[in-house]
């Protein structure tokens, strides 16, 4: 997704919303707005109201909310901050707009300044506190998530926040084995490693930092990347090419998995998500698992990085759990990405269905690619998403053809709309994919480029959450035309266009960083945007991903959902008017299906678990949570597997579901093209024409 520039851009500072840190001997220097800044705050500002697609107006109203979203940056967790101090703040809710369009930034340094001079104390009590082991026998519980709480109102109210921290994340510590004594040493060296990021922080990472509470107002995609940053997303970047194949973001003091490389071994081995969180790595399969909570990014980058065909070993706080929650530790085989991996797969499931068996291709798509240079070069065989998605087809017909097909896009975050054009257009016979509307309004139309669908048989395109992009296109077109039926998921709602402006063409000097815009917006051909909403798919099946914490619409900036004028396009009427038999059929199926009544009660479990707001401080009080949780896991695996005939497992230890809720959820929507296959499509038929079409709604 091209929202990895805004991902990334979230600044250095907002890595210690909930970090720990402690004081230095020598008064720290306050930081100061250099004399570049003014001059790339005003041009940012320019930029912004003259070019992003919402045509912004910085004034009060904004004001105040850049204000706001500054203070959560820097202490987004209410930990250092009294409401003292965020009342002193409050001069300058309504100056904000004009000081960026000045430039005169120096009130904003002196937040900073007083930030960091409160880490400092707040951490000093903090590790105050490791001297003293707790009692651990105490009946009390710890609320990790603060965001929504008030700030506190003295230095009293802080030192209870933390008195609770420190005890909670002694009490995860010790969870995993380690003795009070060995807890707060790692306990100090975690905080004082994240402090030192704190005071190693220059004046541009704070002008980065509100330069970014400004952009990200406009939207989540939006966003300010200083010079120095620039160099840093390299380095990030460079371990998805040389490592695991996964892509890495600091968040509230945990390294978390923003995104899984195609190709990669994290992506071939299958058991890191996105979303997930780093909380130790070991080398080896018996290397010790060192604790990187609070370390910087690029020195747990390092620590993950190594030489080809080495194994590291990676402790895990799974995607939506509470910190304290039970981890996993899972084996990656580093390697280099291997494009072979990359591309585009077939499959064939042999899926039976009332009495007969149907041979249901199964081609993966793990992003939209294309060889761009080769292409520019002329070179006639260069790599796409189409031509391999064209090529695979191709394989099904010469092995003897396939009764269906299901297109999954399941983690496929997008990339190139010309290919998401060119893949729709290989199941429709001709007309417009989608819509593109660009801040002045003007409207594109983009057109189906191939003169006519090489496959016309029933079909499905099995998403989840995290497609997203040009996977939403492509689900969309085919849902729009009534081609097939969309299986899984609300898609993530990333219906935004992005892009780069590298400062130094708009003003003097090579050291100003780059601002990301976004600058237009797709709609379905039927008027609908894709942004915000996403596609919803025809048949909803289980997620462990909560649409309520991912996608688009949990992001308070994200631009809303909207619509234009319909455009002219001839849907097929076949599959709307069987899909109430087909989601009827496919619930019935379920219901009697052990690996489905399986993933349902995983999934419940786990909303259970991630839902829990505060955690026990209790240390056997959680040691027997934890240990329900694995029993009940454990008991869930084996009902499975007594259900379909299998041999119990006697320990947790012994299971290897990584892969099978996918596995689960692609026999789902097998088994409904199999049902559509055995209606008896007249595939063969041309495209309805436009009288006889239901789904072209009047333009509102």
């Amino acid at each position: 997704m091209r929202e990895l520039y805004g991902r990334l851009c979230t600044g250095a500072i907002g890595l210690f919303a909930g970090v720990a840190a402690f004081a230095t001997v020598e008064p720290l220097t306050p930081l100061k707005m250099e004399a570049k800044h003014p001059a790339i705050s005003s041009s940012v500002t320019r930029l912004i109201e003259d070019l992003h697609y919402s045509q912004p107006h910085l004034d009060d109203s904004l004001s105040s909310a850049i204000l706001d979203r500054y203070l959560d940056t820097l202490d987004g967790n209410r930990m250092y901050f009294t409401s003292k101090d965020v009342a002193s703040f409050n001069r300058l809710r309504y100056q904000l707009d004009d000081r960026a369009r000045t430039g005169e930034l120096q009130p904003v340094f002196d937040i900073f300044n007083l930030f960091r001079q409160r880490a400092g104390e707040r951490v000093d009590y903090a590790i105050k506190l490791l001297e003293t082991e707790p009692d651990f026998t105490a009946d009390e519980s710890y609320r990790w998530d603060r965001t929504d709480l008030p700030w506190p109102v003295t230095d009293a109210d802080v030192d209870e926040v933390w008195r609770q921290t420190v005890k909670s994340d002694a009490v995860r510590l010790m969870l995993t084995g380690k003795t009070w004594a060995e807890a707060a040493d790692t306990l100090k060296e975690r905080y004082e490693r994240s402090y030192k990021r704190v005071t190693q922080l220059t004046s541009d990472d704070v002008f980065e930092t509100f330069m970014n509470a400004v952009a990200h107002n406009m939207d989540p995609h939006s966003s300010y990347l200083s010079p120095r940053q620039s160099e840093e997303y390299r380095i990030q970047m460079s371990l998805s090419y040389d490592g695991i194949g996964a892509s890495l973001q600091l968040e509230d003091d945990y390294v978390k998995v923003i995104n899984i490389i195609p190709g990669g071994p994290a992506q071939i081995d299958g058991q890191l998500k996105q979303e997930d969180r780093i909380t130790a790595v070991g080398e080896g399969k018996s290397g010790e698992l060192v604790d990187v909570i609070g370390w910087r990014l690029d020195d747990v980058v390092g620590k993950i990085r190594g030489p080809g065909g080495t194994v590291v070993r990676l402790k895990v706080l799974p995607a939506g759990a509470a910190p304290g929650s039970q981890e996993k530790t899972l084996e990656i085989k580093r390697d280099k990405i291997k494009l072979e991996e990359q591309a585009s797969k077939k499959s064939m499931l042999e899926i039976p269905y009332n009495g007969q068996t149907f041979k249901i291709g199964v081609i993966t798509v793990p992003s939209f690619y294309q060889d761009f240079a080769a292409r520019s070069r002329g070179d006639a065989d260069y790599t796409s998403t189409s031509r391999d998605v064209t090529r695979l087809i191709e394989e099904f017909k010469a092995q003897g053809g396939v009764d269906g097909i299901v297109m999954d896009l399941r983690e496929n975050g997008g990339g190139h709309l010309s290919e998401a054009t060119e893949l729709s257009g290989l199941f429709i016979d001709r007309g417009p994919i989608v819509q593109l509307r660009e801040t002045r309004g003007n409207i594109q139309q983009l057109d189906d480029p191939s003169p006519s669908a090489i496959y016309a048989g029933p079909m499905a395109v099995l998403v989840n959450r995290f497609s997203a992009s040009a996977s939403e296109i492509f689900a969309a077109a085919i849902q729009d035309y009534d081609r097939g039926v969309i299986i899984g998921q609300q898609t993530f709602g990333k219906g935004s266009v992005q892009n780069l402006f590298p400062l130094d063409k708009f003003m003097r000097g090579d050291d100003n960083g780059q601002l990301t815009l976004t600058i237009g917006k797709y709609y379905r051909v039927t008027g609908e945007s894709t942004q915000h909403r996403g596609v919803i798919p025809d048949i909803e099946l289980p997620s462990m991903v909560d649409t309520a914490t991912v996608g688009e619409s949990t992001r308070d900036t994200a631009l809303p959902w909207d619509r234009i004028q319909p455009t002219r396009f001839r849907a097929d009427t076949v599959v709307a008017s069987e899909l109430d038999k087909l989601r009827t059929d496919q619930a019935s199926r379920a219901a009697s299906d052990p690996d489905y009544r399986y993933l349902l009660d995983d999934v419940a479990a786990f909303r259970e678990v991630s839902s829990q707001k505060t955690v026990s401080l209790n240390l056997e009080t959680r040691k027997t949570e934890n240990k329900r949780i694995e029993q009940a896991r454990l008991d869930r695996e084996n009902a499975r597997r007594m259900a379909l005939g299998l041999e119990p497992v006697a320990s947790i230890d012994k299971l290897d579901d990584s892969q099978l809720s996918e596995k689960i959820l692609l026999q789902q929507a097998a088994r409904v093209v199999a049902e559509m296959v055995a209606m008896e499509h007249p595939r063969s038929r041309q495209l309805t024409s436009d009288a006889a079409r239901p789904k072209e709604a009047a333009p509102q």
